[in-house]
């Protein structure tokens, strides 16, 4: 395709909202740049800065069609080097009120793979494009500015190796450093308003490791799921890894903690509402020590609600919405994001920050309500309530068990949490006349 922007284009923050985001404005720029703090491993290892990499992460389908129509064959070469795909219902165990989901085929593929995995996938294959440039071990120390302060102009880098400092220009920066992202601040030293913030305080503590593989024990599937709900603090991801493993993720919620060794894994999973894990555990070798994440709160910065901004700046990823891990959207959302990036810019010209932004919180507004109200409804959670919507919490419940019966409604539950169909698709007349013919307290 045509460049239609040309210019240089700055990425801040090479993880994958930064990567997706680098992917599409090779299309319009003549040069991007990513700009990483890090130094970035040459293969699929952690690093610092992803300290969540060591645990669970989900690739749910909305992201993966996103990932697959930007960089064709992602999937293939995922697979290649050893992630699993499968179908998010038909290869899934997922345990919602401790019990369930009807299993069917939803022709929907999930992907199984460890966060460096999909990271240095990614990362490489950005990097072989020919007008991208990754530079690493760089500190981000501030932005450029035109004369009159109302456009950004580059940002200013210092080098943690030889603490040499100079100014990157360009004429469109994207922050995408995470749920540290220092432009609500930068903003206010510029004159500007910070944008305002809705934060979820969850206090979520996990505990992860990797064992060796059971595969008689998964049967088939890619992940086990044993969700928590109002009255259960703790929660388990079993998903299968490349090289013939298994991550293992113990969640706990308000105060509930994981050990933070081997010797209690066995026990806390016996607080689980499934036995699944504890079945796990007790036919599977543990490889490595356990890591340990804590999680406070999470929050959305809602740049679309300011009426002021200075051009040549846009934020995406965590920097825009750090969402609570939990729920395995993060990935999938800074895909849909690099897709609304990717809308704007086919526009032409200079990409509109009210139309971006806009469209980012559209694409966010779903996952958000999903992951908001599924942690409201605990009462210790505290956090912005929500506008009221047909979706109660009533409902849901309702539908939850009805699915655990119903395999057309455990199809159109799966396809919301997979970020394939938005909410109101829950309440399509078939839907809704489906679950309220189920008995209620079905799926015991």
């Amino acid at each position: 395709m045509a460049l239609t922007n040309g210019g240089h284009a700055l990425v801040l923050g090479g993880s994958i909202a930064g990567l997706l985001a680098a992917r599409v404005l090779a299309e319009h720029y003549t040069s991007v740049t990513i700009v990483e703090r890090d130094r970035l491993p040459s293969s699929a290892d952690h690093r610092q800065g992803v300290p969540h990499g060591q645990h669970v992460h989900g690739m749910l389908p909305g992201g993966l069609e996103i990932i697959e129509n930007l960089l064709p064959g992602f999937a293939d070469q995922m697979t290649s080097a050893g992630a699993l795909t499968g179908d998010i219902l038909g290869n899934a165990r997922w345990y919602l009120n401790g019990r369930p989901l009807r299993r069917a085929v939803t022709g929907l593929t999930a992907l199984s793979a460890s966060r460096p995995l999909i990271e240095a996938t990614l990362r490489g294959r950005v990097r072989a494009l020919p007008n991208v440039t990754v530079r690493d071990g760089l500190d981000i120390t501030g932005l450029c500015t035109s004369a009159g302060g109302d456009r950004i102009t580059g940002a200013t880098v210092t080098d943690r190796a030889d603490g040499k400092a100079w100014a990157l220009s360009a004429g469109l920066v994207v922050d995408a450093t995470g749920r540290g992202s220092r432009t609500p601040r930068w903003l206010a030293d510029l004159g500007y308003a910070p944008p305002p913030s809705d934060r979820v305080g969850i206090d979520l503590a996990y505990t992860s490791c990797v064992f060796t593989a059971a595969d008689e024990f998964f049967d088939g599937d890619i992940v086990i799921v044993t969700a928590r709900f109002p009255g259960q603090r703790t929660s388990s991801v079993m998903q299968r890894l490349e090289g013939g493993r298994v991550l293992l993720t113990l969640a706990g919620v308000l105060g509930e903690r994981p050990p933070s060794t081997l010797d209690g894994f066995a026990a806390y999973a016996r607080t689980l509402a499934t036995p699944d894990t504890a079945e796990m555990l007790r036919v599977a070798e543990p490889i490595g020590a356990p890591a340990t994440f804590r999680f406070p709160t999470y929050e959305r910065h809602r740049y679309e609600l300011l009426d002021r901004f200075p051009a040549g700046l846009l934020v995406a990823g965590d920097a825009a919405c750090a969402f609570n891990p939990v729920y395995g959207q993060g990935m999938a959302v800074a895909a849909m994001e690099a897709a609304a990036l990717s809308e704007e810019l086919h526009r032409g010209g200079e990409p509109d920050r009210v139309r971006y932004f806009a469209a980012v919180g559209r694409a966010l507004e779903a996952p958000w309500r999903l992951a908001v109200g599924a942690d409201l409804a605990l009462p210790e959670v505290t956090g912005p309530s929500l506008p009221d919507s047909p979706l109660t919490g009533e409902y849901l419940g309702r539908l939850q068990l009805a699915a655990t019966e119903d395999a057309e409604l455990a199809t159109a539950l799966i396809r919301v949490m997979g970020l394939v169909d938005p909410p109101p698709m829950l309440l399509r007349p078939d839907v809704v006349e489906r679950v309220m013919a189920a008995p209620v307290g079905t799926g015991g």
